[in-house]
């Protein structure tokens, strides 16, 4: 329960007398309530879903017309996108408080009670019928459909011990276990992955949105449950494995498809928004923003690739996980180094490929491959493309023609910012290039160092460096082309072979 509102009425007769008069909410239904706070808030301009971002003209509009519509809705999409969250938003559009019949199992109205407890408990004491109070925390009831679940559990089943302490007999309604739908009356009850039920489950739904009939055990009992029904889907399941039966489906008003973020700013904006980044350490760490787009992009990248599974999907937990293991391995680094401030590097990035291999469904090609050599060719896609949108018009040949002409760079993970700026000012023009990504060439050596790796990481991507355990950074090998053998023409005019 949640918390207690103590100077709310307490008797069914001081409720009346209340702002909770039977003329307000003694016929109102809990889509009504939903309906009339939505319609409060949109009028008022407020935000009706904050933290859910890139569905502002996608899904949200869609949703508010569902529950404007005071329909049952399903979301589909596929994993990380945000279904569940959303689901427990609604949660925001009900009232602060709601009276019910203290000690009801199903939260029944005190001015409208279905189960018989709570009639003959009103028949019995009148006006003096105890109230107490719902929380919106409370009238929200989520459950995992799963191949197991039973009609026990979602509808309710005879307890015949509760008969036998109390003397009633076994078909008494009175002996009734209410299940997880009854126990949500008067709130909103939310189904994930909803193909995952079996079809008698899933006829028992039925019964109760459209009829409000639910049988226990052979045994008839009228329910006229007050509910929202939402539930959530995978596409794939929800259209190929059809294991939705069609009735129910045909009940669900809504169907509305989420979808992972289409801009790379709103991925971004999501992954800070979830990540843990403001944690309490000993070394202070400063994510730049093309390592933030890194990340990002890999995600970007992986729902692209043909070696991943796109029914599968790349959630958007990739990049919040991913992140969050790169500022901890920047701060693995910061310690063993006696550092106090440290910038992330994308050595950090390949560090945090755990985060990354376990969330990727590979396709054959893939698994042929192994998901290791699969993420680390998406870090390096990665690295490439947001090279190629802050440095993409920079002049980077003094850099190349200074590994060209024998020189090379070898930076150990576990290389301080000093030593490693060290290591990196006698690449020519380098050190020069760092503006482009925001770095003012006065920085901190931790700064610098990071822009300058993610530059020579750029120019690997783009396979104008080369990199190896033996001497790191290097030129890339030149391809020799076989040239027509004529001395008397100049090198210039010598035939190049096919």
């Amino acid at each position: 329960m949640g918390e207690k509102h103590w100077d709310l009425p307490r008797t069914l007769g001081e409720l009346r007398r209340s702002s909770f008069s039977e003329d307000k909410i003694g016929s109102r239904s809990v889509r009504d309530e939903l309906r009339q706070n939505l319609l409060g808030a949109l009028e008022r301009r407020e935000p009706l879903f904050p933290g859910i971002v890139a569905y502002e003209d996608t899904v949200l509009p869609q949703l508010v017309n569902a529950l404007l519509s005071r329909q049952n809705f399903i979301l589909l999409g596929l994993r990380g996108q945000a279904k569940s969250r959303i689901l427990r938003m609604l949660c925001r559009f009900l009232d602060e408080a709601l009276p019910y019949v203290a000690g009801c199992e199903i939260h029944d109205n005190p001015y409208r009670p279905i189960c018989r407890g709570c009639r003959e408990l009103a028949g019995e004491r009148g006006d003096e019928t105890p109230i107490e109070y719902l929380a919106p925390g409370d009238r929200y009831v989520e459950k995992l459909a799963t191949p197991d679940v039973t009609i026990a559990d979602m509808i309710g089943d005879i307890d015949p011990i509760r008969a036998a302490r109390q003397g009633h007999d076994i078909s008494d309604e009175l002996t009734i276990h209410y299940g997880l739908v009854p126990r949500a009356n008067r709130g909103v009850f939310a189904l994930n992955e909803l193909p995952d039920l079996a079809g008698k489950i899933q006829v028992g739904l039925f019964n109760i949105m459209q009829e409000g009939d639910v049988q226990i055990k052979g045994y008839p009992v009228r329910l006229p449950l007050d509910l929202l029904l939402v539930f959530t889907a995978n596409p794939e399941d929800y259209t190929a494995r059809g294991k939705i039966i069609t009735p129910l489906k045909d009940r669900i008003g809504s169907e509305i498809r989420t979808h992972y973020p289409v801009r790379v700013e709103d991925g971004m904006e999501i992954t800070r928004q979830e990540s843990w980044t403001g944690r309490q350490s000993p070394v202070s760490v400063e994510v730049p923003p093309y390592i933030a787009e890194v990340v990002e992009q890999l995600a970007f990248l992986a729902r692209e690739d043909k070696r991943v599974d796109k029914r599968s999907g790349v959630s958007q937990r990739l990049p919040i996980s991913a992140l969050e293991n790169v500022i901890s391995n920047t701060e693995q680094r910061a310690l063993r180094t006696g550092e106090k401030s440290a910038v992330p590097r994308v050595l950090d990035v390949y560090a945090a490929l755990p985060a990354v291999t376990g969330k990727l469904e590979l396709e054959y090609e893939g698994e042929l491959k192994g998901g290791d050599s699969v993420a680390r060719e998406l870090v390096r896609m990665s690295v490439g493309k947001v090279f190629s949108k802050y440095l993409g018009g920079a002049n980077l040949t003094p850099v190349v023609e200074w590994f060209e002409a024998g020189g090379a760079v070898k930076l150990e993970e576990l290389c301080d910012s000093a030593a490693m700026l060290h290591r990196l000012k006698p690449v020519r023009s380098l050190l020069a290039n760092v503006r482009a990504l925001g770095v003012a060439r006065d920085a901190d050596s931790a700064r610098l160092a990071s822009a300058a790796e993610f530059i020579l990481e750029g120019l690997y991507a783009h396979k104008r460096l080369t990199r190896s355990e033996e001497l790191g950074f290097s030129a890339e090998p030149r391809r020799h082309e076989p040239v027509s053998v004529d001395e008397q023409q100049p090198p210039q005019y010598r035939r190049r072979l096919n």
